[in-house]
């Protein structure tokens, strides 16, 4: 029985990952900040921070394998030091505590929006790029790269680590709101007018990118990433679907990516010192979305075996729970 510790694994991947290893037959610890609303039988729960060094050593007392998913997702939060301090530092003392002890094999859990590049795309695969931190369009992003770079210079180094980096997950269990489901609840609430920025998505079921997760750990190959997604669409052919599926007529209306940005400066501006409460749009967030685009999971399909699902169904069933109908209702709108 492989003894394994999941950081953040109360988080929306996270539940998805302990619940098939648990599934599998391995013994399973958790690290978070909160503990879980649906907890999982027979798994560890420990209640602690990625930035408390003593917590970190008693949660990987006597475990063989490292999933760290613990993470800010979000774009934007008051104190902008906070996305250094969690999403670096918590894995830089993860990955060292790590290493000290001697785990057999890592897996730091990334983000595509590192991978996306301000001028146009090279020949060189996404997974396979290396851009520095300057690039990156946001404080999210530097610190997420800052992480990853830290956790491929410890492959680099002799430590067995994998990355895996997920696009953008949707499905059940979403209770902290990540980005994508942010997304879709902003598109399907409101008024019948919606502006967009039509950029392209890479929507995936949370379930894949758990067992996507997994596969890596198993079949991954040391200082190597690991793209774990669905198909590349357009937000605008997304947004359609959406429509179809909820039965809400909308009028999507797309604009020009300054335009986007410019109204992401103010709605934030009036987060930063006005409400104080999560914006419904960043700048940091329209920048990666200008530079977004298809990405390839054919190394992930090729090297580990990794087959997600079409998005369809998860987004019927994303779009029932968001509005409150049945899915069979939701489905007779498809």
């Amino acid at each position: 029985m492989t003894r394994i510790l999941v950081t953040g694994g109360s988080g929306f991947i996270g539940q998805h990952l302990v619940s098939e290893l648990v599934g599998r037959g391995h013994q399973v610890r958790v690290l978070d900040v909160r503990l879980p609303t649906r907890p999982i039988a027979g798994v560890d729960y420990v209640k602690g921070s990625v930035l408390d060094q003593a917590r970190i050593q008693d949660a990987l007392a006597d475990v063989d394998e490292v999933y760290h998913l613990a993470a800010h997702p979000g774009m934007w939060k008051r104190d902008r030091a906070e996305f250094d301090a969690i999403n670096f530092q918590g894995s830089k003392n993860v990955l060292g505590a790590a290493r000290k002890r001697g785990v057999g094999r890592f897996l730091h859990c990334s983000t595509e929006s590192i991978l996306f590049r301000s001028t146009e795309p090279g020949r060189v695969p996404a997974e396979d790029s290396r851009l520095s931190v300057d690039e990156m369009p946001g404080p999210y992003t530097r610190s997420k790269m800052l992480a990853d770079q830290l956790a491929l210079d410890a492959a680099t180094s002799g430590f067995p680590v994998i990355v895996g980096c997920p696009t953008m997950p949707i499905g059940t269990h979403d209770h902290n709101t990540t980005p994508p489901t942010q997304m879709l609840l902003h598109f399907l609430g409101g008024g019948v007018l919606r502006f967009y920025l039509d950029f392209i998505v890479n929507l995936v079921d949370v379930r894949d990118v758990a067992l996507g997760l997994i596969l890596a750990m198993e079949k991954g190959r040391v200082g190597n990433r690991y793209l774990l997604g669905g198909d590349s669409v357009p937000l605008g052919q997304v947004l359609s679907l959406m429509a179809a599926i909820s039965g809400r007529r909308k009028l999507f209306v797309p604009i020009p990516g300054r335009i986007a940005e410019f109204a992401a400066s103010v709605i934030e501006f009036n987060a930063n010192y006005i409400t104080r409460r999560t914006p419904a749009a960043t700048v940091e967030g329209v920048r990666i979305a200008r530079r977004a685009s298809a990405l390839s999971i054919e190394k992930a399909k090729r090297e580990l075996g990794y087959a997600p699902r079409a998005i369809e169904p998860v987004l019927q069933e994303t779009i029932a729970r968001m509005t409150g109908a049945p899915v069979s209702k939701v489905l007779k709108h498809a």
